[in-house]
């Protein structure tokens, strides 16, 4: 059996857009919260493949998305190559190791991909109950983004300590890049191994950077990234999503199937830039979740931009935590409907 989100991934036909949301599985769902409150905490939840399991597959059941994402963090990576993490309430993970030097860079374990199977384990139990016709998209951070939260710590709205690196010492960031990419490619080919249909590479913060920089300390990376996946599995699509860069994407290219569109940047300029030479996917602003005559109007917008080209209805970003679990539903069906429509009338 076709799965939609598949053939949508590669430009084929299909009889509607599909339709999945970034964090769909999450806080918003009190089904999500009652295996977090039997976790006890977030990071214990994510290597948990059976918890993993029950609410990577919540949003397939409750929603009816095209697509599941797996359950993860995109830290658990940096965890395991040896910088312990928490979550900290009110402020998010925190590192309580960070690289500042070059022989933090030598203490990095290169097999932390090895170390983190409990992730494959879960994707494996994804698999064994996802319906046919769905499919499981796998991911990582960007080797950028990773290496800010690294360096930096935890979140940051300045980047000061990073973004010191790019200028002042830009080799040894560049040591840290490439030791991130060889890990995250090893992680994204065992994702895929154990089942994921396709993969997504996460670039939180590559719009901290300016424009001749994203491309060489975020972009060149990610794109290194989806050259050697595609080289391994041409089958298995490969989402790039660097949120903040609208205005860099005239310079951007590399061997994606689909390209991740911010809500931030209007539908018909990405299209425009793009064509259809990659899948754009994207870009309701999470917050029109609020309304369901708000979510009507962004998702008529962005279809009919869209209609007669290669698309993924998404968010711009995560969905937030407080949107009621109907007007996610909304979303979803009045995305499908509309679309089908549209085709339709052909």
């Amino acid at each position: 059996m076709s799965k939609i989100f598949i053939d949508a991934c590669f430009g084929k036909e299909t009889p509607y857009t599909p339709v999945w949301m970034m964090r769909q599985a999450g806080r918003y769902l009190p089904e999500y919260m009652e295996v977090r409150r039997k976790a006890g905490d977030f990071l214990t939840m994510t290597k948990n493949p059976e918890m993993v399991a029950e609410v990577t597959l919540q949003p397939i059941e409750i929603l009816d998305v095209d697509a599941a994402i797996l359950f993860s963090d995109i830290l658990n990576l940096p965890m395991e190559m040896g910088l312990p993490l928490r979550f900290e309430k009110g402020v998010g993970p925190v590192f309580e190791k960070t690289i500042s030097s070059e022989e933090d860079i030598e203490a990095l374990d290169p097999k932390a991909d090895e170390k983190i199977s409990y992730v494959y384990e879960g994707v494996k139990k994804i698999k064994e109950r996802l319906p046919e016709n769905k499919a499981l998209i796998g991911f990582a951070g960007s080797p950028w983004t990773i290496a800010t939260y690294m360096v930096e710590g935890r979140g940051s709205k300045q980047y000061a300590k990073i973004k010191k690196m790019v200028y002042a010492n830009p080799m040894m960031l560049h040591r840290l890049l490439a030791f991130n990419t060889k890990e995250t490619i090893e992680y994204l080919s065992k994702q895929i191994d154990a089942g994921a249909d396709a993969v997504m590479i996460f670039d939180s913060w590559g719009g901290a950077l300016e424009k001749e920089k994203f491309f060489e300390f975020s972009w060149n990376y990610m794109k290194e990234i989806a050259r050697k996946l595609k080289e391994k599995y041409p089958h298995v699509p490969v989402i790039g999503f660097s949120k903040g860069v609208g205005l860099y994407m005239s310079e951007m290219d590399g061997e994606f199937d689909v390209i991740g569109i911010d809500w931030n940047t209007p539908m018909d300029y990405a299209l425009g830039i793009f064509k259809d030479n990659y899948t754009l996917q994207g870009n309701m602003d999470p917050t029109r979740l609020y309304s369901k005559s708000a979510t009507k109007e962004a998702v008529e917008k962005i279809a009919n931009i869209m209609n007669g080209h290669r698309h993924i209805f998404n968010l711009g970003h995560g969905i937030l935590p407080d949107v009621p679990v109907e007007n996610a539903k909304f979303f979803v069906d009045y995305a499908k409907e509309y679309s089908k429509k549209l085709r339709e009338q052909k």
